[in-house]
């Protein structure tokens, strides 16, 4: 059984896949794995026992989960990881198909796990998921839009300064382009409306994936409530709070801290720009303007 974890990226899916890897009873894609091609079998093997034993947070760059950027592009395709568009279930190749099951069934069964997790950010990618394993269950975990933006503008990899022809996610529908002109196009906007864009895909990912198959989580309710949250979602995708979850779930620290740093890392003009942009999609997801 392969399940899913999705996002829009900075939303606390990284905490989220951190905390569900713990489970004894779940498989996962490494760093190691993802560096180095030739990693054998027994080291995937044993790398979610030493993932789950090890200190937290020692070393700094410490054997953890990953979306496996690098091993998908060279073991799969570039299209997996880096598409301008969301992937539908029509670009669902026969090839691909092949390539994509033969890329967790095999980690899976190094693994000797009956149930493998993985998480992708950006794009959602559910309907092209679905379609190749149509029995895996997702995950959606969403946070306050104007949150994302701020820890966007923050980010190394974070490519809006070069503008909608030059960023992540491709061009901008005309509505979001004449938006953004008509308030002078600047990045704390642009990276607004890139939220405004992948919560648009989801919903239409979500509409091609069965209700029983989907669960979205809000990264606010997580923190305030992450015990019951997290049962919630292990129970979800079928998995006991088991022992050996519980010392893993321990290790974890869930700061409230910067949920909202928006509100002082943004100035009160570019938190009202925010506020009108998003307003639709905040309030559909329970977040107030």
């Amino acid at each position: 059984m392969l399940d899913f974890l999705v996002g829009s990226g900075r939303c606390g899916s990284t905490l989220l896949h951190e905390v569900l890897t713990g489970h004894p009873d779940l498989g996962f894609v490494t760093n190691l794995d993802d560096r180095f091609p030739r990693v054998p079998d027994s080291a995937k093997r044993i790398g979610g026992e030493i993932y789950r034993r090890a200190p937290l947070r020692f070393p700094e760059k410490r054997l953890r989960p990953c979306e496996a950027h690098r091993a998908l592009r060279r073991e799969v395709s570039p299209l997996i990881v880096d598409s301008f568009q969301d992937l539908s279930a029509a670009e669902v190749t026969p090839w691909l198909e092949e390539r994509l099951r033969t890329f967790f069934g095999s980690r899976a069964a190094a693994q000797r796990v009956g149930r493998y997790v993985h998480k992708f950010t950006g794009w959602p990618r559910a309907a092209f998921l679905h379609e190749v394993f149509p029995e895996a269950r997702f995950v959606h975990i969403v946070r306050d839009g104007r949150a994302v933006a701020n820890s966007w503008l923050q980010m190394p990899w974070w490519r809006g300064h070069l503008g909608a022809p030059g960023w992540h996610f491709g061009p901008l529908p005309e509505a979001y382009s004449r938006e953004w002109d008509e308030a002078g196009r600047s990045q704390v906007h642009l990276a607004g409306i890139g939220w405004k864009l992948l919560m648009d895909a989801t919903a239409v990912a979500r509409a091609a994936v069965p209700p029983d198959l989907w669960l979205q989580v809000r990264y606010e309710d997580l923190l305030a409530d992450p015990r019951k949250q997290t049962d919630v979602i292990l129970d979800f995708l079928g998995l006991a709070w088991t022992p050996g979850f519980e010392r893993t779930f321990a290790r974890h620290t869930f700061s409230s801290a910067r949920r909202e740093a928006f509100r002082h890392d943004l100035t009160p003009s570019q938190l009202a720009l925010l506020d009108r942009s998003l307003a639709g999609h905040l309030h559909d997801f329970g977040y107030r303007a």
